[in-house]
């Protein structure tokens, strides 16, 4: 099984159409969006191409392959635009035989983790920064920001095998890797 992280798209059409050409080439069997998919943020600059009616428009024809949770600039009003679930504040998935926890990061964090066991995954948003780290047994993984990336930073996604976690740049190169053993 792959899947594909994406986080805070924050209504960019043009940072979307470039991850979701990248899903394709990655030819992964899931997309998991980690929050703040429409809205920029008052603290957030309009990114490029913002056009949150486009993004929803796009979105919704993956909506049988998206999995999502709720970011801080999501709301209700965005949820009546999307046709899948995405307001619930974390969620699980099992991906082999470990436990993926699943949040944007506004409430539950690195420095806030839920209770997790040595070997599960924590994918976390809303820092636009990516992480791929394994801290005390717990894998901590955040995909970036496609559209605002922070600290320097390019624009990012991530790829989760069963062995590994990849943060890769909008062209598909390989930035980051982690060994999921």
């Amino acid at each position: 099984m792959k899947l594909f992280f994406i986080s805070d798209i924050h209504g960019s059409i043009y940072y979307l159409k470039k991850a979701f050409e990248c899903f394709k080439q990655e030819r992964a069997d899931g997309i998991i969006l980690l929050g703040d998919s429409l809205y920029h943020g008052p603290r957030n600059p309009l990114p490029k191409e913002y056009n949150p009616k486009e993004v929803s428009d796009l979105l919704n024809e993956y909506k049988e392959n998206i999995i999502a949770v709720r970011g801080n600039c999501d709301s209700e009003v965005d949820a009546a635009l999307l046709n899948y679930p995405m307001m619930s504040d974390y969620s699980f998935i099992l991906f082999g035989e470990r436990r993926v926890f699943l949040t944007h990061g506004h409430l539950y964090n690195p420095d806030k983790l839920p209770a997790l066991k040595q070997g599960d995954i924590f994918a976390y948003g809303h820092t636009h920064i990516y992480q791929a780290e394994n801290v005390n047994g717990i894998f901590l993984i955040n995909p970036g920001s496609v559209s605002l990336p922070k600290a320097g930073n390019t624009h990012t996604y991530g790829i989760l095998r069963e062995s590994s976690f990849e943060i890769k740049d909008l062209e598909g190169k390989e930035i980051k890797k982690l060994h999921i053993e």
